[in-house]
C-alpha cells in the first residue's frame, strides 16, 4: 500500500486477563467481547498512527489490537509515511500541545502545504482498502490531516489525541488553530483527560479514555531477580557475569534471549548492589532529563552518597517520528560531562537498542524492576505510561502533579507527587526520603501495583473502545454483509 505500512499484529486470547482481574472485571470484558463479535462482524477497525516502534501509542496499539483480534474482531494497524520535514512539523505540534514552542518554527501557510501534501497522500492510499461500515481511528497530530479525505468512505471516522495540557497557553492555542480545520472533519473524538479538550469541540461527540498498559507484554511481564540481572549484565548496563540466561517470553509463549548491548555513557560501571534512581523516557526536552541530572547532582548525590542515577532511553535512530532525539541525547551527554568528576562517576546514560522491539521492551522491564526509585520528572505529560509501568512493578514513583500522572498517583499512598516539576530541591528531597526509608518505599510500591490493576489495564481500555465503536455502529443503520 503506497505511503502506508501495515503492521502485522498477532491474535492473543483475551482470556488471559482472567489471571489478573477481579471476577466482575473479567465478566465485563468477556461480555464486551461477545457483543463486539456480533456488532463488528463484516467490519474492519483501522488504527492509523506515525510509528510502529517507540513511544506509548505504538505499545498500546500492539497490545490492544492483539486482544481485539483474539476476541474475533477484525482490527488492523497502518503507519503513515512522511518525509523528515513533515515529522519535524508534527513534533513541533506535539510540543505546542504540551505548552512549549518546541523548535520555535512557524505554523503558517508553508507548513499547512507540507502537512496537506503528506496526509492527503496517505489518505489516498488508505481509501483503496476501506469498505462502507469500517471504523477508522486516527491517532494524534500526525494523522489528523487525513480526516477530510476519508470522511465520505461510508464508515465511521474518529480522531484520538493522546497529549494535552491542563491549562492551555498561547502555544497550545496556536496548535489548535492549526489542527482544528482537520480534526473537525471527524465524527467523534477521544481524549485522555477532559481538560485536554479544546473549547471549539464543546458539544461534539467526545469520549474520555485514559491509556493503559499490557501487563503480559515483554515490558511488564513478571521476571525473577536472576532474569533481571542477567538481562542487565548481558546488555552491559550492569557490570558482572550473568547469573543465568537473559530470557524473556513473547506473547505466543516463545522464550527468547536479550543479545544486544546498550550504548553506555559512564565513567565507572554500575554494579548490581548500587542503589539506583532511574528515569526511562524518550530523549525529549519535555521529559527533562537534564533537570533530573541536575536534581541528582545538587540534591540527591550529597544526601545519599551510595546512590547512582541511570537515564535510559531508546537509541534515537530507532524512533523514526522523533527527529529531536539525537540532538537531545547529545545535550544530555554534554551536561553530564560538565558535572564535577565525583558526581559524574555516579551518573549513567543508557541508549537502549531498538533493532528488536521485544528485546528493547525486555531491557526496559529489567531496568525498571532493578530500580530502587523510579522518577518521571516531566515538564508536561499527557499521561505517562512509564509511570503506570513502574507502578505495576511495585516501584515507588516520584513525579510532578500534572496531566495524566495526577490521575495515576495518589500522593503518599501509591507514589509521591511534586507540586512543581522545576523545584529541584523538592524533587531531591522526595527521592532521598524513599531511598532512606525502604519500608515506606515498599508499601507505596505494593499500593501502586493495586492501583494499576484496578484502573489502568488494557481490559478497561478495550471495554471503553468497544462500547464507543458499538454506539456509533448501532446508530448508522448499515449492516455489512456477513
Amino acid at each position: 500500500m503506497s505511503h502506508l505500512e501495515e503492521v502485522q499484529v498477532a491474535a492473543l486470547p483475551p482470556e488471559r486477563f482472567e489471571e489478573v482481574l477481579e471476577a466482575p472485571q473479567w465478566q465485563m470484558l468477556d461480555e464486551a467481547n461477545r457483543v463486539a463479535r456480533d456488532i463488528f462482524r463484516g467490519r474492519t477497525i483501522w488504527n492509523v498512527n506515525s510509528t510502529a516502534v517507540g513511544g506509548g501509542v505504538a505499545e498500546m496499539l500492539q497490545s490492544l489490537l492483539a486482544y481485539a483480534r483474539g476476541a474475533g474482531v477484525d482490527t488492523r494497524w497502518l503507519v503513515i509515511e512522511g518525509e523528515p520535514d513533515f515529522f519535524a512539523l508534527t513534533k513541533r505540534l506535539h510540543h505546542h500541545l504540551h505548552g512549549s514552542k518546541g523548535d520555535g518554527g512557524p505554523l503558517g501557510a508553508a507548513e499547512h502545504e507540507l502537512y496537506d501534501r503528506v496526509t492527503n497522500a496517505n489518505a489516498a492510499a488508505m481509501r483503496d482498502v476501506l469498505r462502507p461500515g469500517d471504523i477508522v481511528l486516527l491517532h494524534d497530530p500526525q494523522t489528523a490531516g487525513m480526516a477530510a479525505s476519508l470522511k465520505d468512505t461510508g464508515g465511521h471516522l474518529l480522531w484520538r489525541s493522546h497529549i494535552g495540557l491542563d491549562t492551555p497557553n498561547d502555544a497550545v492555542r496556536d496548535a489548535w488553530d492549526f489542527l482544528l480545520p482537520y480534526v473537525t472533519q471527524a465524527e467523534a473524538f477521544i481524549f485522555t483527560r477532559r481538560a485536554y479538550v479544546p473549547p471549539q469541540l464543546a458539544g461534539a461527540d467526545v469520549s474520555i479514555i485514559p491509556p493503559s498498559i499490557d501487563v503480559f507484554a515483554q515490558k511488564n511481564q513478571e521476571m525473577t531477580d536472576a532474569q533481571v540481572r542477567s538481562i542487565l549484565m548481558t546488555s552491559r548496563i550492569l557490570e558482572g557475569t550473568p547469573p543465568g540466561e537473559p530470557t524473556y517470553v513473547h506473547h505466543d509463549g516463545r522464550s527468547d534471549h536479550v543479545r544486544r548491548h546498550a550504548v553506555m555513557d559512564e565513567d565507572v560501571r554500575l554494579t548490581a548492589d548500587d542503589p539506583l534512581v532511574v528515569q526511562v523516557s524518550r530523549w525529549d526536552p519535555l521529559k527533562d532529563p537534564i533537570g533530573v541530572m541536575r536534581g541528582f547532582a545538587e540534591h540527591i548525590a550529597p544526601a545519599a552518597p551510595a546512590a547512582r542515577l541511570l537515564l535510559a532511553g531508546p537509541s534515537p535512530e530507532g524512533v523514526t517520528d522523533d527527529p529531536e532525539g539525537a540532538l537531545v541525547l547529545e545535550q544530555v551527554r554534554a551536561e553530564r560531562l560538565a558535572l564535577p568528576a565525583e558526581v559524574r562517576a555516579r551518573v549513567h546514560l543508557a541508549s537502549l537498542p531498538m533493532t528488536d522491539r521485544s528485546e528493547n521492551a525486555a531491557i526496559v522491564n529489567a531496568v525498571q524492576r532493578h530500580a530502587t526509585v523510579v522518577v518521571q520528572k516531566s515538564l508536561a505529560e499527557g499521561f505517562g505510561l512509564t509511570v503506570a509501568e513502574a507502578m505495576w512493578k511495585r516501584r515507588a514513583v516520584v513525579a510532578p502533579r500534572l496531566g495524566g500522572i495526577e490521575d495515576q498517583i495518589q500522593d503518599g499512598v501509591n507514589g509521591v507527587l511534586l507540586d512543581d516539576a522545576t523545584d529541584l530541591a523538592a524533587f531531591g528531597a522526595a527521592v532521598v526520603g524513599l531511598l532512606e526509608d525502604p519500608r515506606r518505599a515498599a508499601l507505596i510500591g505494593d499500593a501502586a501495583h493495586e492501583r494499576v490493576r484496578s484502573q489502568f489495564l488494557g481490559s478497561r481500555h478495550l471495554i471503553q473502545y468497544l462500547a464507543l465503536f458499538g454506539r456509533l455502529v448501532r446508530g448508522d443503520g448499515h449492516r455489512p454483509p456477513r
